[in-house]
């Protein structure tokens, strides 16, 4: 059985997909990319433990107290690559960020190759179907631009200002897909 819930968040309302032992997604209501993996009528409304353990997730980040992502049981669905990206946004600590750039050259690592694509990167960030559990608000371009979240600059924004960083050596793009 796959469960749809709904949360509340200061933000916006929150979709929450999960089975009965994972977390499968979250998004924001308009987000770019989501549920594109689900099937509206595969879907049951309901709850679940683990949907249960997730809102309480949510409610501790809005409250600030920094809940870790390890301690939910997640299950993104993507490819070899996605899932490598992910992993990396897991180790982002809360309140920092890092570049598309860095998270391209540890994929590189990872691979045993001398570089990867910080678009292609750019790509499975922006395709994070577990949105702010898996903090793929926390990267930043290279040149301190905070393009690239997929539900909106303005929610990226207020993100990271939830996290405590200090915005202002970092710029908002004027036109982009991210926006």
């Amino acid at each position: 059985m796959v469960y749809l819930s709904n949360y509340q968040s200061p933000f916006g309302v929150i979709s929450l997909i999960s089975d009965e032992n994972n977390l499968l997604a979250l998004w924001f209501e308009g987000q770019k990319y989501s549920q594109s993996l689900y099937q509206a009528g595969s879907l049951q409304k309901g709850s679940s433990p683990v949907l249960t353990a997730s809102k309480k997730w949510l409610d501790d980040y809005f409250a600030n107290k920094k809940p870790s992502s390890t301690s939910l049981p997640l299950a993104p669905i993507g490819g070899e690559f996605r899932q490598q990206v992910w992993k990396l946004l897991l180790q982002i600590p809360y309140g920092e960020v890092t570049t598309y750039g860095e998270i391209a050259r540890q994929v590189a690592k990872i691979q045993g190759r001398e570089s990867m694509s910080s678009q292609a990167v750019g790509g499975a960030v922006g395709h994070n179907p577990i949105s702010i559990i898996i903090p793929c608000h926390r990267v930043v371009g290279s040149n301190g631009s905070l393009t690239g979240y997929a539900g909106g600059i303005n929610r990226k924004i207020k993100l990271l200002e939830l996290e405590g960083l200090d915005l202002s050596r970092f710029s908002i793009p004027k036109k982009g897909t991210a926006l």
